[in-house]
């Protein structure tokens, strides 16, 4: 998916940036509105600040959205319920306050294309995310189950083994899971990744295994299951 990133501030971009990278996103970046209405290479969704240095944000708003229908989603250190309602009678389809996190945005970025996109048969049918025989993670209703039991789970818990189980197998380091499950801009310490990570370890023992990787951060495996339905993997 295309993204066209408007945002005058680097580091706020650059991080953003990073973590749509990460999940497989392409990203243009621009930092001004008339940079973002001459660009002209194709995107699917506008991530758009409204605190422009060379026009108000509402504006280039406006000039997009008579342009055509490719949603945008304002993100502001604005936070004012005016420039929210604004924002959105001016054909913005989402509106994101600063600070947030990457996964925040993440998560109304695929909102707002499913409200857009129709789901397909196939896709209205597509059940939760199996790992292995014992585990599953229904990422729509942010459940989990652990051999069709529900495991009842803190937020950030949920978050932090929704995105581990992304790329089982896969080696993490501490700032990326920092980045994606708590901030993009997080510079506090990451004591509280160890506690979450042994929470986890604690409520899903058998079915997957967190390993610490010294000075580097962790990886998920799906542990094998002595069970013949076994497999491992997202479906």
């Amino acid at each position: 998916m295309r993204v066209l990133l408007v945002e005058d501030d680097e580091p706020v971009a650059e991080s953003l940036r990073r973590g749509l990278l990460r999940y497989g996103f392409e990203v243009a970046w621009v930092s001004t509105g008339a940079a973002a209405l001459s660009h002209t290479e194709p995107y699917d969704v506008v991530l758009l600040d409204l605190g422009l240095p060379d026009t108000d944000g509402l504006d280039v708003c406006k000039a997009l959205r008579e342009r055509g229908d490719v949603p945008i989603i304002v993100i502001s250190a604005r936070s004012d319920e005016t420039d929210r309602v604004v924002g959105l009678e001016l054909g913005a389809d989402d509106y994101v306050s600063k600070p947030f996190g990457v996964r925040e945005v993440i998560a109304r970025i695929r909102a707002v294309m499913r409200r857009i996109q129709p789901r397909t048969p196939a896709a209205a049918e597509a059940g939760p995310d199996r790992y292995g025989a014992r585990l599953t993670i229904d990422r729509k209703a942010a459940r989990v189950r652990l051999d069709d039991e529900e495991v009842p789970l803190a937020p950030k818990e949920y978050d932090l083994l929704a995105f581990l189980t992304e790329e089982p197998g896969a080696l993490m380091s501490r700032e990326q899971i920092m980045e994606a499950v708590w901030d993009a801009n997080w510079f506090g310490p990451t004591k509280t990744l160890d506690v979450h990570v042994a929470a986890l370890r604690r409520k899903f023992a058998g079915a997957i295994t967190i390993e610490a990787v010294r000075g580097v951060g962790f990886r998920l495996e799906i542990a094998n299951s002595d069970k013949s339905d076994g497999g491992s993997g997202a479906s």
